[in-house]
């Protein structure tokens, strides 16, 4: 079970705590979270948007959903009294667990019965009776590890390539498919097949995520995450300029950077915790550019 308790919201307002798995699922599962919205909230704009995962989600109350990876921003309205526990898989990783390739599942939420039959049903029935977010959460990673059973791992060759590029790591797809000595069309069919997109698609939304992480550190520091400028940030993140942030923005998130930012950073600062998210992807920005730690 998670160390950590999932503290509840404010009085009137709303929380998003992300953890590490257990240790079982670690190599599949990146990290699992409980999102809360207060009695007394107001209803709660959740944007959703694209990662470069598959994610299992859970309101109590309802039956659980498998989401993505999606390839434009999913928004969604939590009503008051809200409880949602989720856990986003590895890229690559999905097929071990529910026996079919992620290109199945690729910008689509489903019913995860549609996928699971009863199996999925029973789990929402126990995340629904569950004496807190924290035992909800339990029983959801048991389910995904009783899935996984004694699947074979995810494709070791697609697990090197999401690693490759991942945020810092490889400036573009070619090099990393000629270190790997694959031809493209191999390279293309396995990552689809195990990811649910192609690896150029795939390197977009993992930088975008090397962005995100970096706003989130510096709530998580209490700073202002464009107090360097957007600019900067872009560079950092590993885009060309700030224009070329803008239009990569704006097709993940449907906003331009300086609302997103403005939004993450109203969202965030009132109860969210990201740490488990944004932590690991950093790791590789300060391997690469130990004098920005």
């Amino acid at each position: 079970m998670i160390g950590d308790p999932f503290s509840a919201p404010a009085s009137g307002g709303q929380s998003y705590v992300e953890r590490s798995p257990v240790p079982a699922l670690r190599g599949i599962v990146s990290s699992v979270w409980v999102q809360r919205v207060g009695r007394d909230a107001a209803p709660y704009v959740h944007r959703r948007i694209p990662n470069g995962a598959v994610e299992l989600v859970c309101q109590v109350g309802s039956t659980p959903q498998v989401i993505g990876p999606l390839t434009e921003p999913l928004v969604e309205v939590l009503q008051p009294g809200t409880t949602i526990v989720g856990l986003r898989f590895v890229p690559g990783a999905f097929p071990v667990v529910a026996g079919q390739p992620a290109s199945e599942v690729a910008g689509v939420a489903l019913n995860a019965e549609q996928l699971w039959g009863r199996s999925a049903a029973t789990l929402g029935e126990v995340v629904g009776t569950a004496a807190s977010p924290h035992e909800a959460l339990a029983a959801m990673q048991l389910h995904v590890r009783e899935r996984a059973g004694a699947s074979q791992p995810p494709d070791p060759l697609v697990s090197k390539v999401v690693h490759g590029l991942m945020p810092w790591r490889t400036v573009d797809v070619t090099s990393l498919r000629a270190s790997l000595h694959i031809s493209e069309t191999q390279l293309r069919r396995r990552c689809h097949a195990a990811v649910g997109l192609a690896p150029k698609a795939l390197h977009r939304l993992l930088r975008f995520q090397g962005f995100l992480a970096l706003v989130q550190q510096a709530i998580a520091r209490g700073r202002a995450a464009t107090d360097d400028g957007l600019g900067l940030l872009a560079l950092r993140a590993g885009y060309a300029d700030q224009p070329h942030l803008t239009r990569e923005c704006v097709r993940l998130t449907g906003v331009s950077p300086r609302v997103f930012v403005a939004e993450t950073q109203r969202a965030c600062a009132c109860g969210h915790d990201h740490s488990a998210s944004f932590v690991p992807v950093l790791r590789a920005e300060t391997e690469t550019h130990p004098t920005w730690a």
